[in-house]
């Protein structure tokens, strides 16, 4: 795997075992999808404007696999991979990828290259898949709950091929500030994520090796009736797997300063707001400019002889 020059830095302390018990559950995190297809829905919009053909595809962070199918309707031809780090949300992947078998049996015979959904396990950044081996790395709103983010980009820019395309979501720092402002009323410790800035995003794009990074962000804004249905959407888009969070649990009076601030940044309409930022970004893996040795690739552009 290619690495950054520099040495991995993390994101946050982020215990990775504790995100795969939070995504435990699939029946836990399933209230959340809402703002998952909708994001989803966001990058499908910015996939159109890209000509594309691939004939491999990696849905990284598939959860339940609601984006596998929409990628297959996208690119029938292709070979559609979905990856998680949580057992049982693969397990219930399994289920919509099933209902397709027949089509996929049906475009493998039809078609040269392997055609379907397949459903893997692993790490973001230890992927289980050869050098050069995709043509579209699609991540929605997974990858801020990897700590070493540089690691990953460097992991997906090894198996995409020369010119293939990465396109992810996450969220960006300004998510949930209506919730740290609450807690931070409550008592010192860090009751939420402190995602990674668009910019930096852009600054490990470019150190993993990936050319003209695009990103883009937007907000936002979920609206609530009560801090309950609010804090229960924030658990199950997957609560708090920070490694300092302690096991504890808050005292009843901080418990309610929280809820009391909450309580008084209700909107003029009588809602809860809670913000999510979220960043876009996509890049292509360039052709390489060095050989494995170190010597520059020179590569000339012949003219075209004009047509008779």
């Amino acid at each position: 795997m290619q690495v950054p020059a520099n040495p991995p830095k993390l994101s946050a302390p982020i215990d990775q075992e504790r995100v795969r018990a939070l995504f435990a559950r699939p029946e836990r995190v399933a209230p959340s999808d809402f703002l998952r297809r909708e994001v989803a829905s966001r990058m499908f919009e910015r996939l159109e404007l890209v000509k594309l053909a691939p004939q491999r595809v990696l849905d990284a962070g598939c959860g339940a696999g609601a984006d596998l199918p929409l990628l297959q309707k996208s690119y029938p031809a292709a070979h559609i991979l979905g990856l998680d780090a949580a057992p049982a949300m693969l397990r219930a992947a399994q289920a919509p990828a099933a209902k397709t078998s027949s089509l996929n049996q049906l475009l493998s015979k039809l078609l040269p290259a392997k055609t379907g959904v397949d459903l893997l396990c692993g790490d973001f950044a230890e992927l289980p898949l050869g050098p050069n081996s995709l043509d579209l790395v699609w991540s929605n709103l997974a990858l801020h709950w990897h700590p070493q983010p540089d690691r990953v980009f460097a992991e997906w820019r090894r198996v995409l091929r020369v010119n293939s395309l990465l396109m992810f979501s996450c969220f960006g720092p300004d998510t949930l500030r209506e919730l740290r402002a609450a807690f931070a009323e409550a008592d010192l410790a860090q009751h939420a994520l402190p995602f990674v800035d668009m910019h930096d995003f852009g600054d490990q794009l470019v150190e993993a090796g990936f050319s003209t990074p695009v990103l883009d962000m937007e907000v936002i804004t979920v609206t609530y009736d009560t801090p309950q249905a609010l804090l229960a959407d924030v658990r199950a888009l997957g609560g708090n797997p920070l490694g300092t969070l302690s096991r504890g649990l808050m005292g009843k009076q901080a418990w309610q300063r929280m809820l009391a601030t909450l309580e008084k940044g209700r909107r003029a309409d009588g809602k809860l707001g809670l913000t999510f930022e979220v960043i876009y970004g996509h890049a292509f893996r360039p052709a390489p400019k060095m050989t494995s040795k170190g010597e520059a690739i020179i590569r000339f552009d012949l003219p075209r002889k004009p047509r008779q």
